[in-house]
């Protein structure tokens, strides 16, 4: 099993790996020269898009800035919008559905790391001839529908299902039911979306 299989199946895996390590210089490379055009430079970003997140749907819109550790781990739907500063650490794979808006400065962070310091800290492995470290991660899915607000942190191992909104400045670490609005550090379910939120109801507004 290659390292990057081991990483993709949540496994321990050698984060400094040639492989992996070429994958992220990409990444980072097609992050910057994204981030470097303008927002009018349409056909540009598309042609950068190809190839950082080729699994992709249509009228997907990133305003960047934005950081991608491997691009190509991650998949996104149809009618997709994030704000300034998105962040994606996707060592596991990160999947993003249909209509899901993010907020500026979101973080979606697949990779975990050893509680205990012995396990975390890096070691000079001399078969390789090189420093490295243990690192492991677990997926994340943001399903359908979903409105994830400024600040939010989603961490590795999370399902946000269908319809959900995420409140600003949340730290999300569990699995969020359909139609929630939640919000708080934890993140925790405050209440179901019904049609008494309907925007024709809120007349002080309209």
């Amino acid at each position: 099993m290659t390292e990057k299989e081991r990483m993709l199946q949540g496994k321990i895996y050698d984060p400094n790996d040639s492989e992996l390590l070429k994958l992220r210089q990409t990444a980072h490379r097609l992050s910057k020269e994204y981030n470097d055009t303008l927002e009018e430079e349409t056909t540009k970003r598309n042609e950068i898009l190809d190839k950082l997140i080729p699994n992709r749907g249509n009228n997907v819109y990133l305003q960047g800035p934005f950081y991608f550790d491997y691009g190509i781990f991650t998949s996104m739907g149809d009618n997709v919008y994030a704000n300034f500063n998105f962040t994606v650490l996707d060592i596991c794979k990160v999947s993003i559905g249909n209509n899901v808006y993010f907020g500026p400065n979101v973080s979606i962070y697949t990779p975990l790391h050893p509680l205990r310091y012995q396990d975390r800290n890096q070691y000079y492995d001399e078969n390789k001839n090189y420093v490295t470290d243990k690192e492991y991660g677990a997926p994340i899915t943001i399903k359908d529908n979903c409105w994830i607000a400024g600040n939010v942190t989603i961490c590795g191992g999370v399902t946000i299902n269908e319809g959900c909104v995420i409140g600003a400045g949340s730290v999300v670490t569990r699995d969020i039911p359909a139609n929630s609005l939640a919000f708080g550090n934890p993140c925790k379910v405050r209440r179901q979306i019904t049609d008494e939120d309907r925007l024709e109801l809120k007349k002080e507004i309209l």
